[in-house]
């Protein structure tokens, strides 16, 4: 039997089986009666087509009566390290029926701020069907506005959720953080060639991130480590729009020199360069645009697109919007 023969459905309890042995060791009926709600015959038929797809992966444990991994284990399904991370430490996958519970110990920083769900909604909404939204906006330097955008992708910076397009008020693609939103409402009527993602240079546009340990650290190996370098350098391919918000997310010193001080600062950017026409470079930890001026607490002032002078904490996660 192959796993292209066996049915949608019972691929996702094989799954859970898969991961489950893969991650915590051990599998038996019960597992998989409580997590999908079906009756122990069917749960032993799925076994024994999991062990019948990948008969070295079980051994099974006759005085516990639980199937344990074999030293042979190979995994039938492949996982990204951040699905792993997210069901281990959530309980989840796509499916939200039914309470959901950590499968390991684990912690997760606290969120101070998720979007509502109605306006999230009414965003992916325009985003699926290719719409444009109506908002009220509140930004930190503008206060609020009633604006018309065309979404075309949600964006995690690390710290908040942002819907970025373009904005038919700047007549700009534009990062807007989506709990700053409110009464959004789709448009009906077509779009544009360039208001859609096609067009947004910033958002096709890649650049690469060279990042290196900081010169300062005593143990530079110990980051490349962390960061699983190779020779001593990571290669990151970014897209120009999201450049800045990954260099402020893990503190990347971005100085010619290297002088930031601050044992926030694990990396070192050693291609500066690569950074020219980012727009948003203001977010990037010691980067100086022509007109900045480097503070005496290691802060910058920076204009942005629209002139006005900020400090990079005030327009961090409001970059322009």
């Amino acid at each position: 039997m192959e796993l292209s023969q066996v049915s949608q459905v019972k691929q996702e309890r094989l799954s859970h089986i898969d991961f489950r042995v893969c991650f915590l060791g051990e599998i038996n009926r019960t597992n998989l009666v409580s997590r999908f709600g079906i009756k122990e015959a069917a749960a032993t038929r799925d076994i024994a087509t999991y062990r019948e797809l990948v008969p070295n992966n079980l051994v099974y444990d006759t005085k516990a009566k639980i199937y344990q991994r074999s030293v042979r284990f190979k995994p039938l399904f492949q996982y990204t390290p951040t699905q792993a991370l997210a069901a281990l430490s959530q309980g989840f996958g796509e499916d939200f029926v039914g309470q959901h519970h950590p499968m390991v110990a684990s912690e997760v920083p606290a969120t101070l701020n998720t979007p509502l769900l109605p306006v999230l909604a009414e965003l992916t909404r325009a985003i699926h069907q290719g719409k444009a939204v109506r908002i009220h906006y509140h930004s930190i330097e503008s206060g609020p506005s009633h604006r018309e955008i065309v979404p075309f992708v949600l964006v995690d910076n690390g710290l908040r959720w942002h819907v970025r397009g373009y904005c038919r008020k700047r007549q700009a693609f534009v990062d807007f953080v989506i709990t700053r939103i409110t009464k959004p409402k789709l448009i009906e009527g077509e779009l544009q060639p360039h208001e859609l993602a096609q067009a947004d240079e910033q958002w096709n546009n890649r650049v690469q991130l060279e990042l290196v340990p900081h010169p300062k650290l005593a143990y530079p190996e110990t980051i490349a480590l962390d960061y699983a370098m190779t020779n001593g350098l990571l290669k990151v391919n970014v897209r120009a729009a999201a450049a800045g918000y990954v260099l402020r997310k893990w503190n990347v010193d971005c100085t010619e020199t290297h002088n930031l001080q601050g044992s926030e600062y694990h990396l070192w950017l050693r291609n500066k360069a690569t950074l020219r026409g980012v727009e948003n470079l203001v977010l990037a930890p010691g980067h100086r645009e022509h007109e900045g001026v480097l503070r005496g607490d290691g802060s910058s002032l920076v204009s942005c697109c629209t002139g006005v002078q900020h400090t990079v904490d005030e327009i961090h996660g409001d970059y322009c919007g």
